[in-house]
């Protein structure tokens, strides 16, 4: 699985016209479902993303000391199949990383379950599986990051 982490003051996604899930401050993780990813890839993600330390402390101020767990705070995950794009070749994005249709719904909900079994179920948020969606995201920071939950296990593919 790969994800972007974002620290967000605010975030939403609409879907036609409507808004259908929005968060205050905490994080917008926008999270690309692959071909080989399985119930191992679903829990690094929930440990990672619920305890990566991106907030302040704020009876200190101290800068990265806290997670959205520790916090409790919202988090608004989005599917985003683009994520698993191979840009390499040509200027056409590849996705046949990308696993397709229900299977790929069908992890990304077991994704969403565990974040809320491991976090708070209220403060988990999401978009429209498959849709077309405009997501709106005010960034805090910037604060963003790239997580890979194969990220030194995927194969050397540049020697194609």
């Amino acid at each position: 699985m790969r994800a972007v982490l974002q620290k967000v003051v605010r975030a939403s996604v609409t879907v036609e016209n409507e808004v259908v899930s929005s968060i205050q401050k905490g994080l917008c993780v926008l999270v690309g479902v692959g071909t080989d990813d399985t119930e191992k890839d679903v829990n690094y993600m929930v440990n990672k993303i619920l305890n990566i330390r991106v907030f302040e402390d704020e009876a200190t101020g101290a800068m990265w000391k806290k997670s959205a767990k520790d916090l409790g705070l919202e988090i608004l995950c989005v599917s985003q199949f683009t994520l698993q794009a191979k840009t390499i070749k040509g200027n056409k994005p590849d996705f046949h990383r990308a696993m397709k249709g229900e299977d790929a719904k069908i992890l990304y909900d077991n994704f969403l379950d565990k974040l809320g079994k491991s976090h708070d179920p209220a403060l988990i948020k999401d978009g429209k599986f498959g849709a077309m969606m405009l997501v709106d995201i005010v960034n805090d920071g910037p604060v963003t990051l790239e997580l890979d939950s194969r990220k030194f296990t995927y194969n050397d593919d540049t020697q194609e």
